[in-house]
């Protein structure tokens, strides 16, 4: 699995866990729903600082949303 499909599946499961929409997540981090959409299914790959700006909206570390968490330890 790439960065790119990780940071999809984690995106998503941290979006839910915070019960927030894509639209909310969006407005949040300054983005367009859309591209958040894009980022959520693998479409594109998110540059450093979008990276960064939806970390902030969630509250996380930016590496929260890079862990492989799937993969073996």
């Amino acid at each position: 699995m790439d960065l790119k499909e990780i940071m999809a599946r984690n995106l998503r499961r941290i979006r839910h866990d915070e019960n927030l929409t894509q639209e909310e997540l969006a407005d949040r981090a300054g983005l367009s729903m859309r591209y958040v959409g894009a980022i959520e299914r693998g479409d594109v790959s998110a540059s450093v600082t979008v990276l960064g700006q939806i970390a902030e909206a969630l509250g996380i570390e930016p590496g929260e949303l890079l862990k492989n968490t799937s993969a073996p330890k």
